[in-house]
């Protein structure tokens, strides 16, 4: 296994940002089908230096989840069991219950402040049985990037993790039949707005079409096939002992005590900890060996060369480059730094995570950080993806 971690250049970047930027980190890194670099570094508790991070330690992997339940949506489409122009309509048929829906404002995920509606779409309204899956896919389905669906779910937060406390299906039922009919922030189609509201319901999508709860879908489509076994929805309830787990964030707004054990991202927490956008823990090994399959077209993902070649394929460009599901290199300071191809696609999460899959070099690289455990404010986490991902290159080019 090539020593990285002995790259000068990769001992100062993690003196730069261990532990300021996060406490926690680990890597794995698979060149032309080979590991070729993993290891941990950091503390669970870095304060008593008590627990080391290992290679084994579960990340909340935030929105690197999208792409479990995506790719498990494409699965179910290359089956012939959905169509990417299907409507969510035929399958989640409460979304269009409301109809016609408003254009109004949303909030802001991170600092849950109210949006403006743009002024070009005052006393508008659109067809909610408008939206394909391909709108949800690409982010273009016109749905407001967040609503506080947590307070919606429920009167109080969820009770702190344990391994005895069940899921709380009917937290996930209240918060969905809040989102069916929450307002629109645009109109279908025009553009990207990121969106967790939107791919949420592509979750309940999954679900539905599997015909079970989410968490059982995405294994049944996409981890087990692929033998994946750390990813895992609520964790602790699912057996993993808690100083196996990176915690993330003093949450002082409204569970007042800090996420460890349990999904970090609020509306994930609130419906009971299964959604589609947020809620995957996983090893860092593991996150590296989904984006592996991709990279090889792995036949045990259920996906067709030429559905994971539209996959990859350039869809709709604004916010981001977006292909389905999958996020394209931007042209310019790109999280996966300046020297992966053109042709690079993956997906970062609001925890501190990464993957990124650079096909013109072989190259998959997954980044797990806890970079939330000091709070929401960016602090770094940017500079280190970009510098990480430019050494990986610069060291696998030199091989």
């Amino acid at each position: 296994m090539t020593c990285f971690a002995d790259h000068p250049s990769f001992a100062r970047l993690l003196e730069r940002h261990l532990p300021g930027t996060f406490p926690a980190l680990s890597i794995c890194v698979i060149h032309r089908g080979e590991k070729v670099w993993q290891d941990a570094w950091g503390w669970i508790d870095p304060d008593d230096q008590t627990m080391p991070v290992t290679t084994d330690t579960l990340f909340d992997l935030a929105s690197v989840t999208k792409l479990i339940v995506e790719t498990s949506f494409l699965a179910l489409v290359e089956a012939g069991a959905i169509g990417l122009e299907s409507r969510l309509v035929d399958i989640v048929p409460e979304f269009g219950r409301l109809n016609p829906r408003e254009i109004a404002s949303g909030q802001d995920p991170h600092t849950r402040a109210r949006l403006p509606v743009e002024g070009r779409f005052r006393g508008m309204s659109v067809d909610p049985g408008d939206v394909a899956f391909k709108h949800l896919l690409t982010h273009s389905s016109g749905l407001p990037p967040w609503f506080s669906v947590y307070l919606l779910a429920a009167d109080r937060p969820p009770p702190p993790p344990t391994h005895v406390r069940h899921y709380d299906e009917a937290r996930w039922r209240s918060g969905l039949r809040a989102m069916v009919g929450f307002p629109f922030a645009g109109t279908i189609g025009d553009t990207i707005r990121y969106t967790d509201i939107g791919i949420m319901l592509l979750g309940e999508a999954v679900a539905r079409l599997h015909g079970s709860r989410l968490d059982t879908a995405v294994n049944d489509l996409a981890l087990q096939p692929l033998g994946l076994d750390s990813f895992t929805y609520n964790p602790m309830l699912n057996g993993a002992e808690r100083d196996r787990i990176a915690p993330t964030e003093l949450d002082n707004h409204w569970r007042q005590r800090r996420a460890w054990g349990e999904v970090h991202d609020e509306n994930a927490c609130g419906v009971g900890g299964i959604a589609g956008h947020a809620g995957l823990f996983a090893t860092a090994l593991d996150v590296a060996r989904f984006g592996q399959a991709w990279l090889a077209g792995d036949e045990r993902l259920g996906i067709g060369a030429e559905l994971r070649a539209e996959a990859n394929r350039l869809q709709v460009a604004g916010q981001y480059r977006m292909g389905l599901g999958w996020m394209l290199k931007a042209d310019s300071d790109s999280s996966a730094g300046d020297l992966y191809s053109g042709s690079a696609y993956g997906h970062t999460g609001f925890t501190g995570t990464s993957l990124w899959i650079d096909p013109e070099r072989q190259l998959v690289s997954a980044a797990l950080t806890n970079r939330v455990y000091h709070g929401r404010h960016d602090e770094g986490i940017h500079a280190f993806r970009r510098a990480f991902h430019d050494l990986i290159v610069e060291s696998v080019d030199g091989r």
